[in-house]
């Protein structure tokens, strides 16, 4: 009996439809409009199956293969790359200039970031002709966590404001988001793999694996820049009204119990 599969279905061709609506009723407690429709249980597997395949894979390659092989695995309009310009963002964004040029790289100005982080972003901008483009809160939400300071009364608010929702916006238009984020910057990141499922798009950490010593390595190698607040003891850099030196991500939010900003979440 042919069947057509679409979107996670199997459907009937129409003109099938009349003669076999018995037989599928019976056989099938999933039908549902003349449709044999995957359970949500078997598509979670399959979709599972289908992460360990990628994670088995990737886990083999360099960082560089990874990056070459994402455009082998997924069309390049389907990919959106973030960088903060933080502390080492230049190793990431080396690697992406040399394997694919065209990649746009979108940058989340929150308003708050510290001068040195944006002389930062121009000058890597220009040293490997990135194509930036920067996204924000609306201005009226962005005054909003000015006015009532909410940095210090709610750190969340003021990251989801700033941060989540601006990227949630475009967030929609992709199928794979990449991002620099490493194993060893705290324990939520220890726990994530290469590939990790996220609603409704699917994040990529080419970096993952990478320690700091080989992270710090491979800048000196390569003589890449390192952000200017870098030598100054700040080891994780974000916006100046959370930010105090600090080894790995201890300088954020001030010491206090939040590592995240909610993005990677």
């Amino acid at each position: 009996m042919p069947v057509q599969f679409l979107n996670g279905h199997f459907l009937l061709k129409d003109y099938e439809y009349s003669a076999h609506h018995t037989y599928i009723k019976l056989i099938s407690p999933l039908f549902r409009n003349g449709s044999l429709e995957i359970s949500n249980r078997m598509t979670q597997k399959a979709q599972q199956f289908s992460l360990e395949k990628l994670n088995e894979a990737y886990g083999k390659k360099t960082v560089y293969q990874r990056v070459e092989n994402l455009y082998v695995d997924f069309e390049a309009k389907d990919i959106m790359l973030t960088s903060a310009f933080a502390a080492t963002s230049a190793f990431l964004l080396k690697v992406f200039s040399d394997v694919n040029k065209d990649q746009v790289i979108y940058f989340i100005d929150t308003g708050y970031h510290f001068p040195e982080t944006l002389i930062y972003k121009e000058y890597l901008t220009k040293l490997y002709d990135l194509k930036v483009v920067e996204i924000r809160a609306g201005q009226e939400k962005h005054q909003q966590t000015k006015d009532e300071q909410l940095w210090e009364k709610d750190p969340n608010k003021c990251c989801f404001i700033n941060k989540v929702e601006p990227l949630d916006h475009i967030k929609k238009d992709f199928k794979v988001w990449v991002s620099g984020l490493m194993k060893w910057q705290s324990n939520f990141r220890a726990s994530l793999d290469y590939f990790e499922q996220r609603e409704e798009i699917l994040k990529f950490y080419p970096l993952l694996d990478i320690g700091f010593i080989e992270r710090d390595e491979f800048i000196r190698e390569h003589h890449l820049p390192f952000h200017p607040l870098k030598s100054k003891g700040y080891n994780s850099i974000g916006c100046h009204h959370c930010t105090v030196p600090g080894s790995d991500r201890s300088g954020r939010w001030n010491n206090s119990p939040k590592t995240e900003c909610g993005l990677h979440l």
